[in-house]
């Protein structure tokens, strides 16, 4: 299983030797054996031990498979890593009219820098919790920084809102994921993705636009453009969190390794930053508009 977020591509779960599984292979039913054709053709378990390849490991059998514990406590780790340097940044690099200059560029380090981790661990094949973790403290880093600079100079208070905003969200999901409200089909992921893309491409050139003299870019951080484009943002945050409940619920049915847990912290990690900075941004616009 790899990560999820509204940025990188997914790769899919592993099997249990370390290798790719194919689309085809992740089709197939819980508990038919590997290399079989059932009924037609039909695929079966990659995470079951093949009657073919003996030399795989079964994951179910070692009671090495991913559990849903394993993913509650990787994700609360990570997300506590997270709040914690999020918090301490706050703290400790305080953006006054004396430090402003310093918590800013030391925010926009940590933005890079938990960039370029997110990067390799997405280019992975196995999960390296060093990677995430690292990931996930340079990341609060930012969040603490960019957090501050909004609530002192744009929306005093919006940043509590913001966080029962994204809290708001992820529950809301929860419950239509698992009440099947929402059903994650190839045709639900294709046209995420593909909004996904776009929305990017917009950013990208409202970016081009900023950088080369347009006065507020293409609109996206002001008046009704800049809610709607919120809104989009976190739309899309919501479509990704359901993605990733759709692996995480896949990935225990097929017996994933256990160490695919905190791919799946990872994912859940960067889509919840993703929603929380849509929020902040979101909100900021409506509480200028006052």
């Amino acid at each position: 299983m790899r990560s999820s977020n509204p940025i990188f591509t997914r790769r899919g779960f592993r099997r249990g030797d370390g290798t790719a599984a194919s689309a085809a292979e992740r089709s197939r039913p819980v508990g038919a054996v590997a290399g079989a054709d059932l009924s037609g053709g039909v695929p079966t378990n990659p995470y079951a031990q093949s009657t073919i390849e003996l030399s795989a490991p079964d994951v179910r059998a070692e009671g090495a498979a991913m559990t849903i514990d394993d993913v509650v406590v990787r994700t609360a780790a990570t997300l506590g890593t997270v709040v914690l340097t999020a918090a301490l940044s706050w703290l400790l690099l305080p953006v006054g009219d004396a430090g402003a200059g310093r918590a800013l560029g030391i925010g926009a380090v940590a933005a890079l820098v938990a960039f370029a981790l997110s990067m390799v661990q997405t280019f992975r094949r196995t999960p390296s919790p060093a990677l995430i973790l690292g990931y996930a403290a340079f990341e609060g880093v930012f969040l603490g920084v960019t957090s501050d600079a909004t609530s002192t100079y744009i929306a005093p208070g919006v940043v509590v809102q913001a966080v029962l905003g994204t809290m708001a969200v992820f529950a809301g999901v929860l419950i239509a994921y698992k009440r099947r409200w929402i059903r994650v089909t190839r045709r639900f992921y294709g046209f995420v993705l593909g909004a996904a893309l776009g929305f990017l491409l917009l950013m990208v050139a409202d970016l081009l636009f900023s950088a080369f003299g347009a006065s507020g870019g293409l609109g996206f951080d002001s008046g009704a453009t800049g809610v709607l484009f919120g809104v989009i943002g976190i739309v899309l945050g919501a479509c990704f969190l359901a993605l990733d409940f759709k692996q995480v619920e896949d990935g225990i049915a097929y017996g994933a390794p256990r160490d695919e847990a905190w791919f799946a912290a990872f994912g859940l990690t960067v889509t919840l930053v993703w929603i929380y900075l849509e929020a902040l941004r979101l909100l900021s616009i409506l509480r200028g508009n006052d």
